[in-house]
């Protein structure tokens, strides 16, 4: 019996790179077993012409081509959480828009859970060609910091690009927290999984919204949203700096029994004061993060807002 396959396809500003999608996909469809594809396209506030592009494909396909519209810009992650929400199919894949994850990988990923029984398969990059050198480095780097403090493993290069099990879909829904970051939920929930590698692609048109300082939050979001580290790495701050001054405090009462005299110099001092005030600043920046997350939390505003949807 055939089954349908939802595709979540998160849109920003991507009037150009929306029809060559769906030509793409419709290309691969007589690929996928006889498999029926449902496109759900998420125009996350888009400021271009976005949603008038998904409205034509809707008009052309409609028994197969939805969207839905946001009433301003919630974030990639508030998209992906509304697609899943959306999506009937029995399973479901998360794709970008710009053909940076290859469609051809979809029919490999269908073998992948029904001949060889995983719940997920997934894709990763295996290098980072295109790329500017500092954003490959910070990249590089995020994936090994938060695999060395959480105990939710993320492999490095790993894409949101991937084809669910209905179960696996269910469950991640399950989390509907307000601060989403989704590499991190697909890995916390676990199931049988495997990776497909392939090697990083251009975009096919238009350009990124992601920027240095997008890309930069949003690794911070994913270390606090699965760990708790940077929290003791601020209770080591305190101590050290405690222990330290404590030490220097002795030091100074003896040199002042036995030799007379104290330390000399105010540039020193200051240079102390400024040390021990930055480290509180430092560790007062990580408590406030944790805290800011809990206060969005406990608003319960809701991910997203639509506007409209067909």
């Amino acid at each position: 019996m055939n089954k349908l396959i939802s595709l979540v396809v998160p849109c920003y500003n991507e009037q150009e790179t929306v029809p060559l999608f769906y030509k793409a996909l419709e290309k691969v469809k007589g690929q996928l077993r006889g498999n029926e594809l449902e496109y759900i396209f998420i125009d996350d506030g888009s400021k271009d012409a976005t949603l008038k592009e998904l409205k034509a494909l809707q008009q052309r396909d409609p028994q197969h081509v939805h969207y839905v519209s946001f009433s301003r810009n919630f974030g990639k992650e508030s998209a992906l959480y509304a697609g899943l929400t959306y999506a009937t199919g029995d399973y479901v894949s998360v794709m970008d828009v710009d053909l940076q994850d290859p469609p051809e990988q979809l029919a490999e990923m269908l073998a992948g859970i029904e001949d060889e029984g995983y719940d997920v398969v997934g894709t990763r990059r295996m290098d980072r060609s295109g790329e500017p050198p500092i954003r490959s480095f910070f990249s590089n780097m995020f994936y090994k910091i938060i695999n060395k403090i959480s105990n939710t493993p993320i492999l490095d290069g790993v894409r949101d690009y991937r084809l669910m099990t209905r179960q696996v879909v269910d469950a991640i829904l399950k989390l509907s927290e307000y601060n989403r970051f989704s590499k991190g939920l697909f890995s916390w929930v676990g199931f049988k999984t495997k990776y497909l590698e392939y090697q990083n692609r251009d975009r096919v048109a238009g350009n990124t919204s992601w920027s240095f300082w997008k890309l930069f939050g949003y690794s911070l979001d994913g270390i606090v949203n699965f760990s708790d580290t940077p929290l003791s790495i601020a209770s080591f701050v305190g101590f050290f700096s405690f222990a330290g001054s404590g030490v220097a405090m002795i030091f100074i009462i003896m040199r002042k029994l036995f030799y007379g005299g104290s330390v000399d110099g105010w540039a020193s001092l200051v240079t102390i004061i400024l040390l021990v005030g930055g480290m509180q600043l430092f560790c007062l920046g990580i408590v406030g993060k944790y805290i800011a997350n809990i206060y969005l939390e406990a608003k319960h505003r809701p991910v997203y807002i639509v506007r409209e949807k067909k």
